[in-house]
C-alpha cells in the first residue's frame, strides 16, 4: 500500500511539472509584451522549480524541456 501512495505522489508531482512547463511555454509564446529577459527569468525559475521537485532528474530536464524552450525562444524572439 505504501508503494502505491508513493506512485500516486510521484504522478502528482510529474503532472504539476507538466502543467507548470506548459504554462511557461504558453506565456512565452503568447504574451507579446513579455521581454526576452523576462522570458529568460521565467525559464530559469521553472528549471529551479523542476529540479526542486525532481533533484536527480537534471539530465531528463535537459533532454525534454531545454530543447523545447530553446526552440520557443528562437522562434519568439528570433534568437540564433
Amino acid at each position: 500500500m505504501y508503494d502505491s501512495q508513493l506512485e500516486v505522489q510521484e504522478e502528482r508531482k510529474l503532472r504539476r511539472l507538466q502543467m507548470m512547463m506548459d504554462l511557461v511555454m504558453s506565456v512565452i509564446g503568447q504574451d507579446k509584451s513579455l521581454t526576452v529577459d523576462e522570458a529568460a527569468v521565467m525559464i530559469a525559475d521553472s528549471r529551479k522549480a523542476a529540479l526542486a521537485m525532481f533533484p536527480d532528474k537534471e539530465l531528463a530536464y535537459n533532454l525534454i524541456y531545454k530543447p523545447r524552450l530553446q526552440r520557443l525562444m528562437r522562434e519568439r524572439y528570433r534568437i540564433q
